[in-house]
């Protein structure tokens, strides 16, 4: 469970008087307790992974953000924020991987793209970001 993890490593931030990595984990677990309680059970992995995603595009968000507006110290502070964020995520599959397990489920020419994210949502849910799917479905319709 990732939950779990999340705790054990907010206590070890804790214990060294990790700012950061303290603040970023308190509001992943704020986050998923929050989702538990709303559920009213235990979540599942993939939900658990939906979760920490959310977080991650809101990061990035905040990085495009602080890029833009020229904050190096922002910037610093959001690049290590994802670093630790990802380190909760499956690894992230390549574009060329995506691509192999898109067409072996049925994704090719000619399809439309609802259809052809249909299938790709699901089944590489937490393994790639949104935008790179949608890239590779783009790439093979």
């Amino acid at each position: 469970m990732l939950k779990t993890a999340v705790f054990e490593q907010l206590k070890t931030a804790m214990k060294e008087k990790d700012v950061l990595a303290k603040g970023v984990l308190t509001l992943v677990k704020s986050a998923l307790d929050l989702a538990e309680k709303e559920k009213g059970e235990p979540l599942t992995q993939p939900e658990e992974i939906a979760i920490i995603n959310r977080e991650v595009k809101q990061t990035n968000q905040a990085l495009e953000g602080a890029q833009n507006a020229g904050r190096v110290d922002l910037i610093e502070k959001e690049e290590a924020k994802l670093v630790l964020l990802k380190t909760f995520l499956p690894k992230q599959l390549s574009e060329a991987e995506i691509a192999e397990k898109l067409l072996a489920a049925g994704v090719s020419k000619g399809m439309n793209m609802g259809e052809a994210m249909k299938i790709a949502k699901p089944l590489l849910s937490g393994q790639a970001e949104g935008a790179v799917i949608s890239k590779v479905v783009k790439s093979l319709i």
